[in-house]
């Protein structure tokens, strides 16, 4: 990919199949939505495919054969998930449609998932998540400072 720059974000939006597809939509879907609202439609597409491209270098610097291809929106949507984790600590999401977890939380357990996954040969991109994970919370704490500092320069 990397004598190939464009597949870094191509890749986002190609899938392993139909259960691969509908699940990274379900969850941009409902989290996606909540965020997009929050933050607006130019930075949630920016944030996504930022997320995305990071992901897919986590995933290249992570993987046993980096030569492997990523595909998916796996890092994209982790992107999303650690944006909310810090706008959005406290938000309630429920794993399996039936575990409430504060938003913070879940991001933390995946993340931990994650971590530890880097250390198996499943196939699954662990490091594209992490990837995406950290550029999106990144991006949380940046939107987070850049809201409090026009909140200071409107009171002097």
């Amino acid at each position: 990919a990397v004598d190939m720059p464009w597949m870094f974000v191509t890749s986002i939006f190609l899938h392993a199949g139909v259960e691969h597809l509908l699940f990274n939509m379900l969850v941009l879907f409902f989290m996606g939505m909540s965020l997009e609202r929050m933050i607006g439609h130019n930075a949630f597409a920016m944030l996504f495919i930022a997320s995305g491209v990071v992901g897919n270098i986590g995933y290249m610097l992570t993987a046993s054969d980096p030569m492997t291809p990523s595909i998916g929106a796996s890092g994209a949507i982790y992107g999303v998930i650690g944006t909310l984790a810090v706008l959005a600590p406290f938000m309630l999401i429920f794993i399996y449609g039936i575990i409430p977890l504060p938003m913070v939380v879940a991001a933390v357990l995946w993340g931990l998932l994650d971590y530890i996954g880097l250390f198996d040969t499943s196939g699954i991109a662990h490091g594209a998540h992490l990837g995406g994970l950290f550029l999106g919370a990144a991006f949380g704490l940046y939107l987070r400072w850049r809201v409090s500092s026009a909140r200071r320069q409107s009171h002097f």
